[in-house]
């Protein structure tokens, strides 16, 4: 079944896109599960993206996101797009934004469907999109007192 919108069944685009944030405090992984509550979603996949401790060889002591302003409209683009792209029956992107710290979670992005290798496919080609398209900039810091950034134009 389809709706008037080219959605799947399960809501217009607009309802299937629960949750898009971005937030300057510590995410919460419960707060993306709550969002995507659906009784006919078989199969949900959750991406949680951490602040690990290296990168290219380099020791990561703490990172800093900084976002354009339009990045959130951006970021409920995308959403609407894998909503509009995949049979999915919700969607949620939530990106961190300020200073963190080695393992602190930086997005936490998630799918839901009626079967998994839709919802694994759909979560995918989120977080993908997200990291291609949306102005969200890392400046990270080395243990050698050196830093860089990182996705800037």
């Amino acid at each position: 079944m389809t709706t008037d919108d080219g959605g799947a069944e399960g809501g217009t685009v607009a309802e299937r896109v629960r949750l898009v944030a971005l937030r300057d405090e510590p995410l919460s992984v419960d707060e993306a599960l709550a969002a995507m509550a659906d009784a006919s979603s078989g199969g949900l996949s959750l991406f949680v993206g951490r602040v690990r401790d290296h990168d290219g060889g380099r020791g990561v002591t703490s990172l800093d996101y900084s976002a354009h302003p339009t990045a959130l409209d951006r970021m409920r683009e995308v959403c609407e797009r894998i909503a509009e792209e995949h049979d999915v029956r919700a969607v949620v992107a939530i990106h961190r934004v300020g200073h963190l710290d080695v393992g602190d979670i930086a997005v936490v992005t998630a799918t839901a469907a009626a079967h998994r290798g839709d919802a694994f496919t759909s979560s995918r080609a989120l977080i993908d999109t997200l990291k291609a398209e949306v102005p969200i900039w890392k400046h990270q810091r080395f243990g050698d007192g050196s830093e860089e950034w990182v996705g800037t134009p």
